[in-house]
Protein backbone atom coordinates (compact mmCIF):
# COMPACT_ATOMS: atom_id res chain seq x y z
CA UNK A 1 0.00 0.00 0.00
CA UNK A 2 0.91 3.71 -1.29
CA UNK A 3 0.06 7.07 -0.10
CA UNK A 4 -2.59 7.04 -2.73
CA UNK A 5 -4.58 3.80 -1.00
CA UNK A 6 -6.34 3.31 2.20
CA UNK A 7 -7.46 0.15 3.89
CA UNK A 8 -10.66 0.44 5.48
CA UNK A 9 -11.30 -1.22 8.44
CA UNK A 10 -7.71 -2.40 7.36
CA UNK A 11 -8.53 -4.75 4.78
CA UNK A 12 -10.54 -3.22 2.06
CA UNK A 13 -7.58 -1.36 0.08
CA UNK A 14 -9.03 1.79 -1.72
CA UNK A 15 -8.20 4.63 -4.15
CA UNK A 16 -7.85 7.78 -1.04
CA UNK A 17 -9.70 9.34 -3.99
CA UNK A 18 -12.86 7.77 -4.02
CA UNK A 19 -16.37 9.25 -6.00
CA UNK A 20 -19.25 10.54 -4.49
CA UNK A 21 -22.61 10.10 -6.06
CA UNK A 22 -25.10 12.14 -4.63
CA UNK A 23 -25.01 14.71 -7.57
CA UNK A 24 -26.23 12.33 -9.98
CA UNK A 25 -29.53 12.58 -9.19
CA UNK A 26 -32.17 15.53 -10.16
CA UNK A 27 -32.18 19.07 -8.81
CA UNK A 28 -32.11 18.90 -5.00
CA UNK A 29 -30.96 15.43 -5.10
CA UNK A 30 -34.48 14.40 -5.74
CA UNK A 31 -36.06 12.38 -8.78
CA UNK A 32 -33.87 11.05 -12.11
CA UNK A 33 -30.90 12.30 -13.45
CA UNK A 34 -31.59 15.29 -16.20
CA UNK A 35 -29.07 13.83 -18.11
CA UNK A 36 -29.42 9.95 -17.56
CA UNK A 37 -27.00 8.99 -20.18
CA UNK A 38 -24.17 11.73 -18.57
CA UNK A 39 -24.89 10.06 -15.41
CA UNK A 40 -24.63 6.35 -16.80
CA UNK A 41 -20.97 7.46 -18.84
CA UNK A 42 -19.65 9.61 -16.00
CA UNK A 43 -20.31 5.80 -13.64
CA UNK A 44 -18.67 3.43 -16.03
CA UNK A 45 -15.71 5.99 -16.37
CA UNK A 46 -15.42 5.96 -12.12
CA UNK A 47 -13.35 2.51 -12.67
CA UNK A 48 -11.67 2.96 -15.33
CA UNK A 49 -9.58 5.99 -13.55
CA UNK A 50 -8.83 3.40 -11.34
CA UNK A 51 -11.17 4.54 -8.51
CA UNK A 52 -12.74 2.06 -6.96
CA UNK A 53 -14.59 3.52 -3.64
CA UNK A 54 -18.07 4.73 -5.06
CA UNK A 55 -19.75 6.50 -2.08
CA UNK A 56 -24.25 6.84 -2.24
CA UNK A 57 -26.85 6.92 0.33
CA UNK A 58 -31.00 5.30 -0.16
CA UNK A 59 -31.69 9.21 0.07
CA UNK A 60 -30.42 10.33 -2.64
CA UNK A 61 -33.27 10.44 -4.92
CA UNK A 62 -34.62 8.59 -2.99
CA UNK A 63 -33.66 5.18 -4.45
CA UNK A 64 -32.47 6.61 -7.44
CA UNK A 65 -28.32 6.79 -6.83
CA UNK A 66 -28.53 3.45 -5.70
CA UNK A 67 -29.93 1.45 -8.70
CA UNK A 68 -28.09 3.83 -11.56
CA UNK A 69 -24.71 2.47 -10.20
CA UNK A 70 -25.96 -0.96 -10.53
CA UNK A 71 -27.37 -0.46 -13.93
CA UNK A 72 -24.25 1.43 -14.96
CA UNK A 73 -21.71 -1.39 -13.56
CA UNK A 74 -23.00 -4.60 -12.71
CA UNK A 75 -21.58 -6.91 -12.25
CA UNK A 76 -18.95 -5.10 -10.40
CA UNK A 77 -15.08 -5.63 -11.19
CA UNK A 78 -13.29 -7.41 -8.65
CA UNK A 79 -11.99 -4.80 -5.83
CA UNK A 80 -14.42 -2.21 -7.11
CA UNK A 81 -16.33 -1.19 -3.80
CA UNK A 82 -19.66 1.06 -3.06
CA UNK A 83 -20.33 2.27 0.13
CA UNK A 84 -24.03 3.46 0.90
CA UNK A 85 -25.96 4.77 4.08
CA UNK A 86 -29.44 4.86 5.59
CA UNK A 87 -30.56 6.97 8.23
CA UNK A 88 -31.97 10.02 6.74
CA UNK A 89 -35.62 10.31 5.16
CA UNK A 90 -36.73 12.99 2.09
CA UNK A 91 -40.03 14.57 2.22
CA UNK A 92 -38.84 16.69 -0.43
CA UNK A 93 -35.90 18.53 -2.80
CA UNK A 94 -33.29 19.83 -0.40
CA UNK A 95 -35.09 18.30 2.77
CA UNK A 96 -33.65 15.47 5.05
CA UNK A 97 -35.06 14.40 8.31
CA UNK A 98 -33.03 11.93 10.39
CA UNK A 99 -35.07 8.45 11.21
CA UNK A 100 -32.89 6.38 13.26
CA UNK A 101 -35.61 3.49 13.73
CA UNK A 102 -33.32 -0.04 14.26
CA UNK A 103 -35.97 -1.43 12.44
CA UNK A 104 -35.95 1.10 9.61
CA UNK A 105 -32.10 0.79 9.01
CA UNK A 106 -32.18 -2.98 8.47
CA UNK A 107 -34.94 -2.99 6.65
CA UNK A 108 -33.39 0.25 4.42
CA UNK A 109 -30.10 -1.99 4.33
CA UNK A 110 -31.39 -4.94 3.23
CA UNK A 111 -33.11 -2.28 0.45
CA UNK A 112 -29.87 -1.21 -0.37
CA UNK A 113 -28.48 -4.86 -1.13
CA UNK A 114 -31.31 -5.18 -3.94
CA UNK A 115 -30.89 -1.99 -5.46
CA UNK A 116 -26.58 -2.48 -5.71
CA UNK A 117 -27.60 -6.08 -6.65
CA UNK A 118 -24.88 -7.51 -3.62
CA UNK A 119 -24.58 -9.76 -1.38
CA UNK A 120 -23.15 -7.91 1.11
CA UNK A 121 -22.39 -3.97 1.68
CA UNK A 122 -18.95 -3.23 1.64
CA UNK A 123 -19.07 -0.45 3.94
CA UNK A 124 -22.62 1.26 4.91
CA UNK A 125 -22.50 3.85 7.34
CA UNK A 126 -25.28 5.36 9.32
CA UNK A 127 -26.27 8.81 7.80
CA UNK A 128 -26.80 10.47 11.17
CA UNK A 129 -27.71 9.81 14.48
CA UNK A 130 -31.69 10.67 15.11
CA UNK A 131 -31.62 12.63 18.50
CA UNK A 132 -34.94 11.01 19.15
CA UNK A 133 -33.80 7.21 19.17
CA UNK A 134 -31.25 6.06 22.07
CA UNK A 135 -28.39 6.00 20.41
CA UNK A 136 -27.03 2.70 21.76
CA UNK A 137 -30.29 0.81 19.85
CA UNK A 138 -28.78 2.78 16.61
CA UNK A 139 -25.34 1.50 17.17
CA UNK A 140 -27.37 -2.03 18.22
CA UNK A 141 -28.63 -2.29 14.73
CA UNK A 142 -25.47 -1.87 12.78
CA UNK A 143 -23.75 -4.39 15.42
CA UNK A 144 -27.14 -6.92 14.18
CA UNK A 145 -25.91 -6.00 10.57
CA UNK A 146 -22.56 -6.60 10.99
CA UNK A 147 -23.16 -10.11 12.81
CA UNK A 148 -25.73 -11.29 10.25
CA UNK A 149 -23.42 -10.77 7.01
CA UNK A 150 -25.47 -7.67 5.74
CA UNK A 151 -22.46 -5.18 6.01
CA UNK A 152 -19.30 -6.16 6.23
CA UNK A 153 -17.66 -2.54 7.42
CA UNK A 154 -19.26 0.34 8.99
CA UNK A 155 -19.30 3.46 9.49
CA UNK A 156 -20.91 7.25 11.22
CA UNK A 157 -21.63 10.37 9.79
CA UNK A 158 -21.20 13.39 11.03
CA UNK A 159 -20.16 13.01 14.56
CA UNK A 160 -18.36 14.03 18.07
CA UNK A 161 -15.27 12.20 18.92
CA UNK A 162 -17.69 11.54 21.97
CA UNK A 163 -20.20 9.71 19.56
CA UNK A 164 -17.08 7.89 17.83
CA UNK A 165 -16.03 6.68 21.00
CA UNK A 166 -19.44 5.63 21.91
CA UNK A 167 -20.21 3.52 19.17
CA UNK A 168 -16.78 1.74 19.63
CA UNK A 169 -17.96 0.43 22.07
CA UNK A 170 -20.80 -1.54 20.05
CA UNK A 171 -19.27 -2.07 16.71
CA UNK A 172 -15.90 -1.38 14.77
CA UNK A 173 -16.13 2.13 13.12
CA UNK A 174 -14.40 1.68 10.03
CA UNK A 175 -15.35 5.40 8.87
CA UNK A 176 -16.34 8.41 9.63
CA UNK A 177 -17.78 10.79 6.99
CA UNK A 178 -17.92 14.54 8.19
CA UNK A 179 -18.34 18.05 6.76
CA UNK A 180 -14.74 19.00 6.11
CA UNK A 181 -12.66 21.45 3.55
CA UNK A 182 -10.10 24.33 3.77
CA UNK A 183 -12.79 26.94 4.33
CA UNK A 184 -14.52 24.33 7.39
CA UNK A 185 -12.07 22.88 9.95
CA UNK A 186 -14.53 22.35 12.30
CA UNK A 187 -14.28 18.35 12.77
CA UNK A 188 -10.27 19.04 12.63
CA UNK A 189 -10.44 17.27 16.05
CA UNK A 190 -12.76 14.67 14.93
CA UNK A 191 -10.26 14.04 11.73
CA UNK A 192 -7.15 13.85 14.03
CA UNK A 193 -8.73 11.14 15.95
CA UNK A 194 -9.79 9.22 13.03
CA UNK A 195 -5.84 9.72 12.13
CA UNK A 196 -5.05 8.40 15.66
CA UNK A 197 -6.81 5.25 14.86
CA UNK A 198 -6.22 4.78 11.46
CA UNK A 199 -10.07 5.29 11.02
CA UNK A 200 -11.13 6.77 7.15
CA UNK A 201 -12.24 10.49 7.10
CA UNK A 202 -14.20 10.88 4.08
CA UNK A 203 -14.89 14.56 3.75
CA UNK A 204 -18.19 15.61 2.58
CA UNK A 205 -18.63 19.21 0.50
CA UNK A 206 -14.67 18.87 0.09
CA UNK A 207 -14.74 21.77 -2.37
CA UNK A 208 -17.24 23.68 -1.15
CA UNK A 209 -19.07 23.63 -4.10
CA UNK A 210 -16.62 25.78 -5.92
CA UNK A 211 -16.60 28.42 -2.86
CA UNK A 212 -12.97 27.97 -2.81
CA UNK A 213 -11.99 28.14 -6.24
CA UNK A 214 -12.66 31.91 -7.22
CA UNK A 215 -10.08 33.74 -9.37
CA UNK A 216 -7.03 35.48 -7.57
CA UNK A 217 -7.51 33.15 -4.78
CA UNK A 218 -4.51 31.27 -2.89
CA UNK A 219 -5.74 28.20 -4.74
CA UNK A 220 -5.80 30.13 -8.21
CA UNK A 221 -2.15 30.72 -7.80
CA UNK A 222 -0.79 27.46 -6.65
CA UNK A 223 -3.17 25.79 -9.03
CA UNK A 224 -1.17 28.08 -11.98
CA UNK A 225 1.84 26.76 -10.80
CA UNK A 226 1.18 22.96 -11.14
CA UNK A 227 -0.67 23.76 -14.57
CA UNK A 228 -4.08 22.62 -12.66
CA UNK A 229 -7.18 23.82 -11.43
CA UNK A 230 -8.53 25.34 -8.01
CA UNK A 231 -10.71 22.27 -7.44
CA UNK A 232 -7.79 20.26 -8.08
CA UNK A 233 -5.38 21.85 -5.50
CA UNK A 234 -8.64 21.66 -3.45
CA UNK A 235 -8.72 17.86 -3.12
CA UNK A 236 -4.71 17.36 -2.75
CA UNK A 237 -4.99 19.56 -0.20
CA UNK A 238 -7.51 17.50 1.37
CA UNK A 239 -4.63 14.06 -0.11
CA UNK A 240 -1.91 15.56 1.76
CA UNK A 241 -3.73 17.27 5.22
CA UNK A 242 -4.02 13.34 6.53
CA UNK A 243 -3.07 9.72 5.12
CA UNK A 244 -6.72 9.03 6.11
CA UNK A 245 -8.56 11.35 4.19
CA UNK A 246 -10.68 9.84 1.08
CA UNK A 247 -11.98 12.71 -0.67
CA UNK A 248 -15.24 11.77 -2.56
CA UNK A 249 -15.85 14.29 -4.72
CA UNK A 250 -18.86 14.06 -7.04
CA UNK A 251 -20.53 14.76 -10.62
CA UNK A 252 -22.35 14.09 -13.64
CA UNK A 253 -19.59 14.92 -15.75
CA UNK A 254 -16.78 12.42 -17.43
CA UNK A 255 -14.88 15.69 -18.06
CA UNK A 256 -15.43 17.05 -14.06
CA UNK A 257 -14.83 13.33 -13.47
CA UNK A 258 -11.40 13.05 -14.83
CA UNK A 259 -9.96 16.68 -13.88
CA UNK A 260 -10.92 14.89 -9.66
CA UNK A 261 -9.32 12.14 -10.35
CA UNK A 262 -5.92 13.85 -11.39
CA UNK A 263 -5.63 15.34 -8.42
CA UNK A 264 -4.32 12.39 -6.70
CA UNK A 265 -0.99 12.58 -8.28
CA UNK A 266 -0.71 16.39 -7.52
CA UNK A 267 2.15 17.21 -4.83
CA UNK A 268 1.75 19.99 -2.89
CA UNK A 269 5.15 21.77 -1.75
CA UNK A 270 5.47 22.22 2.53
CA UNK A 271 5.28 25.96 1.42
CA UNK A 272 1.93 25.38 -0.38
CA UNK A 273 0.45 23.27 1.82
CA UNK A 274 1.14 26.18 4.88
CA UNK A 275 -0.02 28.94 2.22
CA UNK A 276 -3.04 27.31 2.37
CA UNK A 277 -3.44 25.80 5.69
CA UNK A 278 -2.97 29.89 7.03
CA UNK A 279 -4.95 31.58 4.38
CA UNK A 280 -8.01 29.72 4.95
CA UNK A 281 -7.67 29.23 8.44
Amino acid sequence: MDNTTFRIGGELEVSRLGFGAMRLTGPGIWGQPTDREAALATLRRVPELGINLIDTADSYGPDVSEPLIREALHPYAPGLHIATKAGLRRPGPDAWLPHGDPDYLIAQARRSLTHLGVEQIDLWQLHRIDPSVPRDEQFGAVRAMIDEGIIRHAGLSQVTVAEIEAAQRVFPVATVQNRFNLSDRSSESVLDYCTRHAIGFIPWFPLAAGALTGPGSALAVIAQAHAATPGQIALAWLLRRSPVILPIPGTASVAHLEENARALHIALSDDEFARLEATYR
